[in-house]
């Protein structure tokens, strides 16, 4: 009674953290049990994202990747945001945080090209991206304002940056399959419903590429400003 009474709790907060309200996940008692949601989720989200993907690996097609993902992308904030000084900050708060958004990418993951035309499935998917991926951006920005108690313009910054560098790594880790195809053209038999979505990341990496200068000369500022309060 106990084991179930906690994995409702857990499904509780984990429900009204995704619908964007305040929560105080008990992560002392139940710690374990939101960061395994979070990699279950992740794993299946990886494994039906990838499942009937020609161009996928072995190691995309299992799920490992977007498990991997959890791990790498909460490092990256934890280093990152750190020097700008934020309470409750560690690395295991921050990978709990990271695993916490992952049930979104599930909707990325439905296969609507089962049921729908190619190009009809290549604007759905666009358009799943793009929710799953601003949802996961306000759950960080509200993450950061209630927890890690940043305000401002250092809010804005400590959000974008790490985005910058993740759309970045991720394009690059992507480059031998689709993106540089995309530039000259897929043949009939390699396109896949999920090609719409890359050439979306395209361009936003296009943007990050040209945001990284401004955004790293604004985080240093940041730093230095935080710093300086601090002495």
């Amino acid at each position: 009674m106990n084991h179930l009474r906690a994995i409702g709790e857990v499904l509780v907060t984990e429900g009204r953290f995704l619908a964007l309200q305040p929560v105080k996940p008990d992560f002392a008692r139940l710690g374990n049990c939101f960061l395994a949601l979070g990699l279950i989720s992740a794993w299946l989200a990886g494994v039906g994202r990838y499942w009937d993907n020609p161009r996928a690996d072995l190691w995309q097609t299992l799920g490992l990747g977007s498990v991997a993902y959890v791990f790498a992308m909460a490092l990256i904030l934890w280093l990152l945001i750190k020097p700008l000084r934020p309470q409750n900050w560690s690395y295991r708060s921050v990978l709990t945080f990271v695993g916490m958004t992952s049930p979104p990418a599930i909707l990325y993951a439905i296969p609507v090209e089962r049921f729908s035309t190619l190009e009809t499935a290549q604007i759905i998917n666009v358009w799943f991206l793009a929710v799953v991926a601003v949802w996961r951006v306000i759950l960080l920005v509200l993450y950061l304002v209630r927890s890690a108690k940043l305000s401002g313009g250092t809010v804005l910054i400590a959000a974008l940056l790490p985005l910058v560098l993740i759309v970045s790594a991720l394009a690059a880790l992507n480059l031998e399959h689709v993106v540089f195809r995309l530039m000259a053209g897929l043949a009939e038999e390699e396109r896949s419903a999920n090609d719409a979505a890359y050439a979306v990341l395209v361009v936003i990496t296009y943007f990050s590429f040209f945001a990284s200068p401004i955004l790293l000369f604004a985080y240093v500022g940041a730093v230095i400003h935080r710093w300086r309060r601090a002495t």
